[in-house]
């Protein structure tokens, strides 16, 4: 199977909602932003070979990458444009599931990549 890319959502503003919350992270828990990274570098490997633990399906095209550091869960959510483009649309940490508000935030900037793959993607 091919590498997978990964690209990050770009919002109209041009910021990246994942690399800015990625960044802030690094400031705030680096061992937790090791660990985020590594993720993403096992998603670029594996694409959608990826499974539980490591990532789950949510609905609607919306998977999770999951990451756990002691009593703390981090989740990064992502979709596939294509067979080999996974893009990174939200990040936070969580408590208990995953909350409904994030994945549709996931679900509507899947929707304006889809419009417009060259305007949402960096």
């Amino acid at each position: 199977m091919p590498r997978t890319t990964v690209r990050f959502f770009r919002a109209d503003d041009g910021r990246a909602p994942v690399r800015e919350w990625l960044r802030d992270l690094r400031e705030r828990d680096s061992r937790g932003h090791e660990k985020c990274t590594a993720r993403i570098r096992l998603l670029e490997e594996h694409g959608y070979e990826l499974r539980r633990p490591l990532a789950d399906s949510l609905r609607d095209g919306i998977r999770e990458l999951r990451v756990r550091r002691g009593n703390v869960q981090y989740r990064l959510l992502y979709f596939f444009r294509g067979r080999n483009v996974a893009v990174l649309a939200c990040a936070f940490q969580k408590e208990e599931e995953v909350p409904d508000v994030e994945i549709d935030r996931a679900i509507e900037r899947k929707r304006l990549v889809e419009s417009n793959q060259s305007r949402y993607l960096q």
